[in-house]
């Protein structure tokens, strides 16, 4: 890892209509719009959308550093992150991120072990670190055969 701290920088260009064109150098450029609840087309990522998926990317990516650290074997793990955006006295804010994750093990895991690995993940997580909203976490172990 690279010494701290680390800077992110992101290019955005739109016009008066249309979609936002976001980029980071190396990588494709990321079509955006407004989601279906801002009257956007619903077919292009969105501001909203693209903080949730931050939220369940880190969740894995941060999972996969305990386990590493915490010897948990582990063969997979799905995860469905759902943001809550909702008025908060007179502006509007993510008020609360919810985080289904069910993690694949091989037979003779302890589940427990799991699910605590699961459970540092989600209070490690740098972007929900950074976020305001509440962070809750569902956490399912299937043990495999």
């Amino acid at each position: 890892m690279h010494e701290f701290p680390h800077h992110y920088h992101v290019d955005a260009e739109a016009k008066a209509e249309g979609n936002v064109l976001v980029s980071v150098e190396n990588l494709p450029i990321l079509k955006c719009a407004a989601p279906v609840e801002f009257d956007g087309p619903g077919d292009q990522w969105s501001p909203e959308h693209l903080l949730t998926a931050s939220v369940a990317n880190c969740f894995i990516l941060t999972f996969r550093a305990v386990a590493q650290a915490s010897k948990l074997e582990w063969h997979d793990l799905e995860v469905s992150a759902t943001g809550t955006l909702d008025k908060v006295e007179r502006s509007m804010q993510f008020t609360a991120f919810n985080i289904k994750a069910t993690l694949g093990v091989p037979a003779g895991t302890d589940p427990e072990k799991a699910r605590r690995a699961m459970a540092r993940a989600e209070a490690n997580c740098m972007i929900t670190a950074s976020l305001s909203a509440e962070t809750h976490l569902e956490a399912d172990v299937v043990v495999g055969d």
